[in-house]
């Protein structure tokens, strides 16, 4: 664990507040003022037989990344981002659905932080994003990267990689328009370690029971925050377009083409279509 002085008063306690819970997730946490990528720590943990549930954060990360290799851009001390290792022995079609419920766990902690469960939702298929009080639209307060390491037939570890924009205000000109923080949101300035706590939580709660029974216990609730539910979207190379209804029960997003046929996209980025 890096020393107090290396990190904001905020994360000082998070051992504690973490314990305090009792929960799974978090029993071991290694908190650093910097590193290249607290995925990648995760990864050298794993390989060196760390336990499930052992969390790795990070103040600030030099090579953070999203999904298809985007950087993850955060100045020191402003936002929460850590790894969580999980030791899920499970086949890999439930990877998906883990990181469906990773959002969940997500914006569960982001509306609680923020007093409004309405306005928090999940974007297929791994942000988490926060309506406009107009309805039109919406911005990415949070992202999640699922990577996954086979032992034969099946997952022999999952590393969830999150980020949240907690006290970040100012963003870079290319994100103003689609980035948020819970500070811009009107949360004031919450506490990232009792914020981390609240993910832990949630995610302890519900991510064993999708790893082994799929979406069932957890559908009812994506579907009712579900982001993208009833908007016009297309894919990113153009090859799906059509109107977004729903998440199936595999993880998939289905999208209503303008013939009426469904399809079922099980990765990929979507985004809103205008016009």
């Amino acid at each position: 664990m890096a020393g107090t002085s290396q990190v904001a008063p905020d994360l000082a306690r998070v051992e504690e507040i973490v314990a305090a819970r009792g929960g799974r997730l978090g029993a071991s946490i290694h908190l650093l003022a910097a590193t290249g990528s607290t995925n990648d720590d995760a990864k050298t943990g794993a390989r060196e037989g760390a336990a499930h549930g052992s969390v790795w954060i990070a103040e600030t990360q030099s090579k953070g990344r999203g999904r298809q290799g985007r950087t993850w851009v955060s100045p020191p001390g402003e936002n929460l981002l850590f790894s969580v290792l999980l030791r899920l022995s499970c086949s890999p079609a439930r990877v998906p659905p883990i990181s469906l419920v990773c959002g969940l766990a997500v914006r569960e902690a982001v509306a609680k932080a923020l007093g409004d469960g309405d306005r928090v939702l999940v974007k297929w298929p791994n942000d988490v994003v926060v309506r406009d009080r107009t309805g039109a639209g919406y911005r990415k307060v949070a992202g999640i990267l699922v990577e996954s390491a086979l032992a034969g037939a099946k997952v022999e570890h999952v590393i969830v990689g999150i980020g949240v924009n907690v006290h970040t205000r100012d963003f870079p000109a290319e994100l103003e328009a689609i980035a948020t923080s819970l500070a811009r949101e009107g949360a004031g300035a919450p506490d990232r370690a009792e914020l981390l706590a609240d993910i832990l939580g949630a995610l302890d709660r519900d991510v064993e029971q999708v790893a082994h029974r799929g979406l069932a216990l957890v559908h009812a609730r994506l579907s009712a925050h579900d982001a993208l539910f009833g908007r016009p979207v297309e894919s990113d190379d153009g090859s799906v377009a059509g109107t977004a209804c729903g998440i199936d029960p595999e993880g998939r997003l289905m999208v209503r083409r303008a013939d009426g046929v469904i399809a079922r996209v099980a990765s990929g980025e979507m985004r809103l279509r205008i016009g």
